[in-house]
């Protein structure tokens, strides 16, 4: 414990030191000790320390007692994101050796827009993510406010040590140079194909569609209860493509797959169909592990919304609002492996637990 907040002293403050009231060290912890305890805004955050002053004296100087909202978002808005991921990394790595490390297999990447970020004149922070196959965010790239996806996932993969990983990205990332990048890391990839790829899409596409060759593809299907439904995943995936007039641009390319996802609800049945290009080599189980797994950075994205609600923060400053936006990963990160002694309980209900209740939940917190 000692260790992780002895590592906050490090923090780089560039404010000029006769102005300082309130060290760097204190509130960052505070705002990550408030987000673990369901604090989402910079005045919920503050109230959240005012209601714990006392037993957070036993850790932190406070020396000029606890700093209002304004003073915690100023502070927010200098403190180095690169600061605030190592922050992160090393947290990470106390969690994962006390609770049993392990070599991470999948890899999904993709990108959500900061929505409360956005004015009439400013573009909204657009954050590209990377979550590993515990549901752990490792890393994330901030978009440059005059590019897109496209250029960010190649910077957060030279980020990552991505050896071993099986990436999978939405359409926007399939990218002939985005695949290079990955095969030189020695990693493999799953892409989603859509209409964005034209002639492959649609080599592929017909490929599926036609019953003789569907038939000869290796196949899996998992049936389950979801959503009040029933939803059928099936998975097909073949290493006959040859055929395939793009093949020799896509560095590593070994096989195609399909995904048909059939939900029936209250009498109604919808259809949905995905195609993919990979590196991966026949082995369908893997194939579908990986496509089925991609739904966790989609997961971590809507707690982000819905648990965190990031989108209704209208926080207008853009560094404030991306470092706000690492320290709620790191507290989605914690209360993922975090164990409040209710079985089955969300996270929403951990935060709300850990908010009554701080005192009882620090040490559990902190010895992780």
């Amino acid at each position: 414990m000692n260790n992780i907040l002895q590592w906050l002293d490090l923090a780089i403050d560039e404010r000029q030191s006769w102005k300082v009231k309130h060290i760097m060290k204190d509130i960052i912890a505070i705002v990550f000790f408030a987000s673990l305890a369901n604090a989402n805004e910079w005045t919920e955050i503050h109230l959240f320390a005012v209601s714990n002053e006392k037993f957070l004296r036993k850790y932190l100087e406070l020396s000029n007692g606890i700093p209002s909202h304004d003073t915690i978002q100023r502070v927010f808005a200098v403190v180095s994101p690169e600061y605030l991921q190592e922050f992160r990394k090393r947290w990470d790595e106390v969690m994962s050796g006390n609770g049993g490390n392990r070599i991470r297999k999948l890899l999904g990447i993709d990108g959500k827009v900061q929505r409360g970020n956005a004015t009439a004149t400013q573009r909204a922070n657009h954050i590209v993510s990377a979550v590993d196959e515990r549901g752990i965010c490792i890393g994330e790239v901030r978009v440059n406010d005059k590019s897109n996806e496209i250029t960010a996932i190649p910077e957060l993969i030279r980020l990552l040590n991505v050896k071993n990983h099986i990436i999978t990205i939405d359409a926007m990332g399939c990218q002939t140079d985005i695949a290079t990048l990955i095969k030189k890391a020695r990693a493999d990839y799953v892409l989603a194909l859509k209409g964005n790829q034209g002639i492959l899409f649609e080599e592929v596409k017909l490929y599926f569609g036609t019953p003789d060759l569907l038939a000869k593809c290796a196949y899996t299907k998992t049936i389950e209860k979801a959503r009040g439904g029933i939803e059928k995943r099936e998975y097909w995936q073949t290493d006959d493509i040859s055929w395939v007039s793009q093949k020799k641009d896509w560095t590593g390319f070994k096989s195609i797959a399909m995904t048909k996802n059939t939900i029936t609800k209250n009498g109604t049945t919808t259809v949905e169909v995905r195609y993919y290009i990979c590196s991966l080599p026949l082995n369908i189980k893997d194939v579908a592990w990986a496509i089925r797994g991609h739904w966790m950075v989609e997961s971590y994205h809507w707690h982000l919304d819905v648990t965190f609600r990031e989108d209704a923060n209208h926080t207008l400053e853009k560094d404030a609002a991306y470092n706000l936006n690492i320290m709620k990963k790191m507290a989605i990160n914690t209360l993922k492996v975090i164990d409040v002694g209710v079985k089955g309980i969300s996270l929403k209900g951990k935060r709300y637990m850990i908010c009554a209740n701080f005192e009882k939940y620090f040490d559990l917190i902190m010895n992780l």
